[in-house]
């Protein structure tokens, strides 16, 4: 069974459309422009790795008919980012062991001071969750199952986030203005390049589009797939002026890697 790898989010922070319903330059007749906010799986045979848990994971995952989640990678400590956090709890419940979660420093503090209950347990509710120590690289291995995550710290406006370099060869980047030139050599020739796009206008703490189509020039990924879309970014509208290696995420976009 090969390893896939899903956008269950591609939206930004507000989703498109809004909660109050709009839609801006999105065309609401086009179901690849109803974008939910930003989270990702890499899915085995043995194992499940979530990468961030969005405001809508719980309908993400239903979506996707995901039974399990087995570890967790988060890139920072944005709402658009964690405040899905509580819908782990089925997974802890169903195997009575809490889930392994990955992440820098600055996150690991946010996350204990905001939601303390999924990681420490009290007279009610047990811990659902447990700090694993961030490694240069991390690597599973369940027969079938090879994966190895290399976290990469990218700037995010005035905060470091955390990038995924995935078997070396997939990259996944979905809140990132920049990434720092010692770091460069981690991203050229990937096969997927999956990055953050808000915009076609200058953002400062988002990539938008001239930023991103220069990355492609300068890192050569054989296909690079834009995240983190703000209601500006109709998809169709994106296919037409994108070039054929450069393509708009949508909810439930997949690959085998």
């Amino acid at each position: 069974m090969p390893i896939k790898f899903t956008i269950l989010g591609c939206g930004s922070s507000m989703g498109v459309p809004r909660p109050d319903g709009f839609w801006g330059k999105c065309d609401p007749k086009v179901k690849k422009n109803y974008r939910t906010r930003c989270s990702a799986l890499l899915s085995g045979k043995k194992i499940n790795i979530l990468f961030d848990t969005s405001p809508d994971l719980r309908i993400q995952l239903i979506r996707e008919n995901v039974k399990n989640i087995d570890k967790v990678f988060f890139s920072h400590g944005h709402g658009d980012q964690t405040h899905g956090i509580n819908d782990l709890r089925v997974f802890y419940l169903k195997k009575k062991k809490p889930i392994d979660v990955y992440t820098n420093l600055y996150t690991k503090k946010y996350l204990k001071k905001n939601f303390t209950y999924c990681f420490t347990s009290n007279n009610e509710y047990p811990a659902i969750l447990n700090f694993k120590k961030l490694k240069k690289n991390t690597i599973f291995n369940y027969k079938s199952d090879k994966i190895s995550i290399k976290p990469i710290e990218v700037a995010h406006g005035k905060i470091n986030c955390l990038a995924f370099i995935i078997n070396k060869k997939y990259a996944y980047a979905s809140d990132i203005n920049k990434i720092y030139k010692k770091d460069y050599k981690y991203f050229y020739n990937l096969k997927y390049f999956i990055v953050d796009c808000l915009k076609f206008t200058p953002h400062p703490s988002h990539f938008h589009l001239d930023d991103i189509l220069d990355l492609v020039k300068k890192f050569k990924p054989k296909k690079t797939i834009l995240t983190n879309l703000h209601s500006d970014l109709d998809y169709n509208y994106l296919l037409k002026i994108l070039p054929k290696n450069v393509k708009p995420a949508y909810d439930g976009l997949s690959f085998n890697i």
